[in-house]
């Protein structure tokens, strides 16, 4: 399966044939000036809250590309509003089947408020069952409890979980979220953004080795085949 990072918690994933983008913050982000939103293939935008580093480039890529929105059922219906009439509204622990595969919400800790002060409902995550593919996308989130019931849903072929710490969790509740959900390949998300998210990327990739895990950081931009050499390669 490929995967696309385009900084922050953004990434593009072809799943089934389908294109699936999530959190767009690409604009914004000085450190994705160099990345050509206008040609970003966008079949499906999923959103996992409402802050602005997560769906900055929504409207636009929406209005370019007709994709359809996957949601909570705030967000959704936010962008309704809007004009947006293509949207999958859903809530914690519910799934659904697409034409690429299932999607499940499941639950976040954080917040959410849209960027006009709109209320942006509780935040998710995605646990994305394709043919050939699982993956978890654990948007903006604390360690919880509940990440253990995932290996009774499904096995996971990788997972893209928060390492920036201050606003989620950092890499040692990481590491232990990578534990809970049994998963050996982690692709960091929501990391150097910021000054309050910066991690020492050497360290990391150590504490996750030393836990017998795998931490893959990928370079803005950069496409990788997810679980062969070319992701390992990265490392």
């Amino acid at each position: 399966m490929k995967l696309t990072y385009y900084g922050h918690a953004c990434f593009l994933a072809n799943v089934g044939g389908k294109n699936l983008l999530f959190d767009p913050y690409i604009t914004l982000n000085e450190l994705a000036k160099n990345v050509d939103t206008e040609s970003i293939p966008v079949d499906y935008l999923l959103l996992s809250h409402g802050h602005e580093d997560h769906i900055a480039d929504a409207e636009a890529i929406l209005k370019r590309t007709g994709a359809k929105l996957i949601s909570n059922y705030e967000i959704v219906t936010w962008f309704g509003g809007k004009g947006f009439e293509d949207g999958h509204p859903m809530n914690h622990g519910g799934a659904w089947n697409f034409d690429f595969g299932k999607v499940k919400y499941l639950n976040a800790v954080h917040s959410s408020v849209l960027p006009d002060g709109t209320y942006g409902g509780n935040p998710g995550g995605f646990l994305i069952q394709g043919v050939d593919e699982t993956f978890y996308y654990a948007g903006d989130t604390a360690l919880t409890m509940d990440m253990k019931l995932i290996p009774d849903m499904a096995k996971l072929n990788f997972a893209i979980l928060p390492l920036g710490d201050n606003f989620t969790m950092g890499v040692d509740d990481a590491v232990k979220a990578a534990e809970f959900i049994q998963c050996d390949k982690i692709i960091g998300m929501h990391y150097d953004t910021f000054g309050f998210i910066e991690i020492d990327h050497n360290e990391a990739k150590d504490k996750f080795k030393q836990a017998g895990k795998e931490l893959f950081l990928m370079n803005i931009g950069e496409t990788v085949e997810v679980g062969s050499e070319a992701v390992a390669n990265n490392n």
